[in-house]
């Protein structure tokens, strides 16, 4: 089981993203992957050690950074919090957003 949120991120990453996974397992529980109603984007809500988050697959049709390396073939999830974007997971590396906790 994953210790830190780096770790926990890149799992769900690996999870949803890699193995196609129906279920994600994090922190000893099993969370359903669903579908967004107008994107159909794989997105998942999680919570591991009374944080409560959000891994959601960058849609590649919109204009950002994130998007174009959506568009090049690079797997990319985004992550948030409490309604924020607190990091995001590119090909297994993670970036956190501003001063966010590692844990």
């Amino acid at each position: 089981m994953p210790g830190n949120l780096e770790e926990i991120l890149i799992s769900v990453w690996q999870q949803v993203l890699v193995d196609g996974a129906k279920l994600v397992n994090v922190c000893g529980q099993s969370f359903p992957v669903q579908r967004t109603s107008r994107s159909r984007l794989r997105e998942v809500d999680f919570e591991c050690e009374g944080q409560k988050l959000r891994g959601l697959e960058q849609n590649s049709n919109t204009s950002s950074n994130w998007a174009r390396l959506a568009r090049e073939g690079k797997k990319v999830m985004q992550f948030l919090s409490g309604g924020r974007y607190i990091a995001n997971v590119v090909d297994g590396k993670v970036r956190f957003y501003e001063h966010q906790s590692q844990q």
